[in-house]
Parts: structure tokens; sequence; C-alpha cells
């Protein structure tokens, strides 16, 4: 079967819909528990209703955690958060030995030393007309499907731009870049249709095995490390019906979209499929002006790793200061 029939072939049988298990279904017959997770960044206008709706969920024990990540915003998300009923946590508190947070794949994989679930789910926090089957359908198939390991969204957006709204057209680094570099580079994973997707559920033994980009390339990075662990079989995507979210400017999606292809050079070098993968930095044109950003990304090794390596570390010192006296 070519990589191409297998993507067809897993699209039929891997992509599930919202409703395909109710609250009351998963809140009686679920055997795991289940966190959801909000990085925030100056979200006031989208964060109290979503996190209203979570918690919802929470009180008929559909899921057991809702945690909101915030980058200190300034315009009172943590506030809101905290006062609609999540547990909120400053990003640069979180695993602070490491200095600086450095953007949100660094505030996502920090969480996971907060986090208490057996199945995590990441939310992005800016969306409009949020409903619950955003939690319901990610962390469903996970709970139903024993073969699943990692779950993404999948939705229609609609693009908005001077009063206008037009059916679809939002979503346009992943339609422009990301999609056809999986076609390109890893024709299996041709068929998710929103590999840069904030929403995604995986369960937590599987997350603490991945690295983590910190940077805008944190989603498509995750999806292909999940893929090379679990295979296609153990992915899948649910349809959500329609996401609507700010949309940015070309100007700001340049970067964005240079930080995917960074990503996924990286995976490709690494794999011995790419020679060279260039420089990291990024010229944006600014109007009539020039702007060079670098877009280099630390990657956060996978957390098992990393607390592996942490409590060799301080086994280490205790043992060296045992000696010393």
């Amino acid at each position: 079967m070519s990589a191409t029939d297998a993507a067809r072939r897993w699209s039929r049988t891997h992509t599930f819909r919202h409703d395909e298990l109710g609250e009351e279904s998963l809140s009686a017959h679920r055997r795991l528990s289940v966190s959801v997770c909000l990085p925030a960044r100056e979200e006031a206008a989208t964060i109290g209703p979503i996190v209203t709706a979570l918690v919802r969920l929470r009180l008929r024990g559909v899921i057991d955690e809702v945690v909101v990540v915030d980058a200190d915003s300034e315009d009172g998300t943590a506030a809101l958060a905290t006062e609609a009923g999540a547990d909120v946590h400053r990003q640069e508190a979180l695993v602070p030995s490491l200095g600086p947070v450095l953007g949100k794949g660094d505030a996502m994989w920090r969480a996971l030393s907060v986090l208490r679930g057996d199945i995590v789910c990441f939310l992005d926090s800016d969306s409009e007309g949020f409903g619950a089957h955003f939690a319901t359908g990610l962390v469903g198939p996970l709970l139903r499907h024993p073969r699943l390991h990692f779950v993404k969204a999948t939705y229609r957006r609609p693009f908005k731009a001077g009063g206008v709204e037009l059916a679809a057209g939002g979503g346009r680094v992943n339609d422009l870049v990301a999609r056809p570099l999986l076609n390109r580079f890893y024709p299996e994973l041709a068929a998710v249709r929103q590999p840069l997707a904030g929403e995604f559920a995986a369960r937590r033994e599987l997350l603490e095995h991945l690295p983590f980009s910190t940077g805008y390339g944190v989603e498509i990075g995750l999806l292909v490390d999940a893929y090379q662990q679990v295979g296609l079989a153990g992915l899948g995507q649910v349809d959500l019906g329609v996401r609507q979210n700010r949309h940015q400017s070309l100007q700001d999606l340049g970067p964005m979209a240079a930080a995917v292809v960074g990503v996924l050079c990286h995976r490709l070098h690494q794999d011995g499929r790419l020679a060279g993968i260039g420089t990291d930095r990024f010229l944006a044109v600014r109007g009539a002006g020039m702007e060079l950003r670098d877009l280099s990304a630390t990657e956060r090794p996978p957390m098992a790793a990393w607390v592996r390596d942490a409590a060799s570390q301080a086994d280490a010192v205790r043992r060296r200061q045992a000696r010393l006296r």
C-alpha cells in the first residue's frame, strides 16, 4: 500500500465526530483521569466563557482538571480564569530552574509538571463561540479506543476581514505551508487536516516521551514525533465543526510559517533525510523596511527523561554533600 493510500484509509477509519460519545456516557464509563490545559496570553476577551464551559464538565464528572497556564497577561486573563473556576499557574513559576519561558511550546511542556490526568487535552484560549464539545470530542476517542494515543482536532475555519465573513479561508499557514510539507516529506500524514491545530489530546505516557519545540512549531513537531512513536494506527482526528479565532496579518504569519518549516527541517535532518538545515534567521518585510528575526527554537527534552536526569543530578549532589560531611 502506498503512503497516499495509507493516508486515505486512515482518514476513513480514524476520523471521528465530536458527538460520538456524549457527556453522560463519558462521565459514566470512563476509567481514566482527564486534564484540560489552556495556555493563555492576553485572552481576556475569550478565557472566561471557555473556562466556564470546561468547569461545567468538571462538575459533571466528565473531566477532572481545568488548568490555565498564563503568560503574565496584562489584561486580567489570570483573574478571569480564576474567577471562572480554573486552576491558574503563572508559566514562569513552572520549572523555574530552566529560566524564562521561551514560547507557547515551552509553557505546554512545563504544564506537564502540574497536570495530573492520564489523558491530557490542550486547547487554545482564543476560540470564539467555544463549546464543551472541543474537550469531550477530543478525549472521547482516547477513552473509547485503546489503540489510539494522540488525537488532533479538525474543523472548518471561517475567515473574517473588513466586515465580510467567508465560509473558509482561515488557517493559511496550515493549508499553504504545513500540509504541503507533510504531503512531500511525511505522506502518511497527508490526510491530517489541521496539523497546526492547538487543540489535541494524548495519553500522558506518550506526551512525557516526546520533545516539545518551544516556538510556533510545537504542534507539527509533536504530530510528527507522535507518528514516529506510535505509527499511523495510533493517531486520530476529530471533526469539531467550526472554530473561529483572531486572524493575524500576513506579515505576522511569515515568521510563524518559517518556524514550522524550521521544525520539520530539524526532524528531516535528524532522520538523515536532509543534509543541511540552513539558517534559523528570518528576514521579515515590514512595509518599506526589513526586520531580521531569530527563529531558532530550543527543544525541551521528553519530560520523562528530564525528570530522570534531574533526579540523578539531585542524587549526585546529595552524595557529594554526604562525603563532605
